[in-house]
């Protein structure tokens, strides 16, 4: 289940609660106050798991983001996409 933000229009406390993708603020109250009017925040998210610089390293790649085109690796000869 995602990890939601709200805050609460009353008195502005944040909070974060699991729910199921699209469930909205209906039925949830402030854990601040109790109030029931709420705003579903806009957040970022982070995933795991995925292949990151240690790859990159273990490809041969020194610089990912050195401004070379995708696929590029700054001319070092491997390709970010074979390794993502």
């Amino acid at each position: 289940m995602p990890l939601y933000e709200y805050r609460c229009r009353d008195c502005g406390n944040q909070f974060e609660i699991l729910q199921r993708l699209g469930e909205g603020a209906a039925g949830l109250t402030c854990t601040g106050c109790g109030a029931a009017a709420l705003d579903k925040q806009f957040s970022t998210f982070a995933t795991t798991g995925g292949a990151g610089d240690d790859a990159m390293a273990a490809a041969g790649c020194e610089a990912p983001d050195c401004g070379a085109g995708a696929g590029d690796c700054c001319g070092g000869g491997c390709s970010w996409d074979s390794v993502n």
